[in-house]
């Protein structure tokens, strides 16, 4: 029989599932090897590599990229183990000493509902070049469709020049609970827990 293409849909592969769940209830054991094997044969992978396919696939987001600037490069992760992309600027500006410049990485991202971008510093140009995220992190929401800006923050005594191209922080895709799910109720005292109004360094350094 043709083997099927690798990408298998979501609703077949359920419908695998369900039949192996079938098989081991209605016999008490495993599929036998024999039938693993042609059903592997038939599909064209593994059986491990169609689990990991699917939780692939379920956990995958997708962010929609726009370049709005010549100069802009489609962002990418450097490692699959990595948290964030790097964000580039698309200018080349000098930052005085403890000063601060708004920056454009010519891009706009659409983000899933249910999801922000936060973008952080890099810690290689925090220790290198002492430049970081003013406000870290920052909070893009998913209703923004704007162009991406990173406030730079110069912690040096003296000038450093962010050039065109170089990286200037980094974008993390993280879940967060809405507004839309969130319910803000006025209360005449909020509920007492262990902690009370401990803060600031109560728990010791």
């Amino acid at each position: 029989m043709e083997k099927l293409n690798e990408n298998i849909d979501d609703e077949i592969w359920k419908q695998i599932q369900q039949t192996f769940n079938q098989i081991k209830q209605d016999t008490g054991i495993e599929p036998e090897e024999d039938y693993i094997k042609e059903l592997e044969d038939m599909l064209g992978m593994s059986v491990d590599d169609m689990n990991e396919g699917h939780m692939t696939m379920m956990k995958t987001r997708t962010l929609g990229v726009e370049l709005v600037h010549e100069d802009a490069k489609v962002p990418s992760y450097a490692y699959p183990s990595d948290s964030g992309f790097d964000l580039r600027s698309t200018i080349e500006i000098n930052i005085p000493p403890f000063g601060r410049e708004l920056i454009p990485t010519g891009i706009k991202l659409s983000i899933p509902e249910e999801y922000e971008i936060q973008v952080r510093p890099k810690s290689g140009l925090a220790l290198n070049q002492g430049l970081t995220v003013l406000n870290t992190p920052g909070t893009v929401d998913s209703g923004y469709v704007g162009e991406i800006k990173v406030i730079v923050f110069n912690t040096n005594n003296e000038t450093v020049t962010v050039s065109k191209g170089m990286k200037i922080a980094q974008a993390v895709l993280c879940p967060v609970v809405c507004g839309k799910y969130v319910s803000l109720e006025l209360t005449n005292k909020v509920e007492d827990k262990d902690r009370g109004d401990k803060g600031f360094g109560s728990t010791g350094l």
